[in-house]
């Protein structure tokens, strides 16, 4: 039996050469400007020289506020779409497709100045309180990913993930344990979900590639969200175009959380199958067997790899060998590669 980990996958009008996605993650190696540097042009092309067949870049702030840290990456403005498009391009020779994961901090920016979030809740007693949105900051921030959209579009990307997981600012608007507004925002599951369906229909003004969410499809506590409310959301994210939810789990508020090889991957299995919508798989994949069961078994459409690719930048070889198939070298280390 062929190898589905490496067979190809096409979304939309982007082929990819094998089912291999780096999973997005913070270098925190910009300056303060958000541009990129030296490292990321050299971190990101190496895992294409490996041949994964998607690189991610990490989450990558659509206004200075939404940073993580000071650190970040940013597409907030047209000043970052050289850098960007420099990177993009070093990635694409190697034969790998490309995505950027728009995303805002939310109350978990620990930038200097005003911290925003859907209400006035810190994450826990060692964070910053933050600033409730105004209806008009809201709309502010939706415009934000709209032209963050435009400005990866100009840079070359293929594909666009929305950063919905992790805590997150979309994600705390999704959950009732973050989210306490009693406007049009807040309160039912419609009103929370409207802040993501705003930007998803923003951002499609901007976009007509490839679009992914990533999600968190558990809380991790019993008065907030579960996967059975994240199937609803999924639902209605394929009716708005989504093509493929990228699922990941926790991080909203703090919780004690049982990690395990594959820990997640039940998620992504029911909320592809529930929802009848492709999904992305994450969370301590680190072989190509496993890797393999996971797609066989038709439990998700693509793997994410996260910390193993920091560990293996030619993960994608070792895989391929682990499951007695052939994956293509690069040209100058083919007489190194077999």
């Amino acid at each position: 039996m062929a190898a589905k980990l490496l067979e190809s996958y096409k979304i939309k009008n982007v082929t990819l050469n094998n089912r291999i996605v780096m999973s997005p993650m913070c270098m925190y190696s910009a300056e303060n400007d958000g541009k990129v540097t030296d490292w990321h042009l050299i971190h990101y092309p190496a895992r294409a020289v490996g041949q994964v067949g998607l690189i991610m870049i990490e989450a990558t702030a659509v206004t200075p506020e939404g940073r993580i840290s000071e650190r970040d990456l940013g597409i907030w403005s047209d000043d970052h779409i050289e850098g960007l498009s420099k990177l993009v391009s070093m990635i694409k020779m190697h034969g790998a497709k490309t995505a950027i994961q728009l995303a805002h901090a939310g109350r978990k920016s620990t930038v200097n100045g005003d911290i925003l979030a859907p209400s006035s809740l810190p994450f826990d007693e060692s964070m910053r309180v933050p600033k409730e949105m105004t209806s008009e900051e809201i709309v502010e921030t939706i415009d934000a990913f709209a032209k963050g959209a435009k400005r990866a579009k100009q840079a070359g990307f293929d594909i666009i993930e929305i950063h919905g997981a992790h805590g997150y600012l979309i994600n705390e608007f999704l959950s009732p344990l973050t989210n306490k507004r009693d406007d049009a925002y807040g309160g039912s599951a419609e009103s929370r979900f409207r802040f993501l369906k705003e930007i998803i229909e923003a951002v499609q003004q901007e976009w007509d590639g490839p679009l992914f969410v990533r999600i968190s499809a558990t809380d991790y506590h019993e008065h907030g969200l579960n996967v059975n409310d994240y199937i609803e959301f999924a639902k209605l994210m394929k009716e708005l175009g989504v093509d493929l939810i990228d699922v990941s789990s926790g991080a909203v508020v703090p919780a004690q959380i049982n990690i395990f090889p594959g820990y997640q991957v039940k998620l992504a299995e029911t909320i592809k199958h529930r929802a009848h919508v492709p999904v992305g798989a994450v969370g301590m994949i680190t072989s190509g067997l496993q890797a393999e069961e996971i797609l066989q078994n038709d439990r998700a459409d693509l793997i994410f790899i996260g910390r193993e690719l920091l560990r293996d930048p030619y993960w994608p070889r070792t895989a391929a060998k682990q499951l007695h198939a052939e994956i293509n070298a690069p040209v100058q280390y083919k007489r190194g590669w077999d």
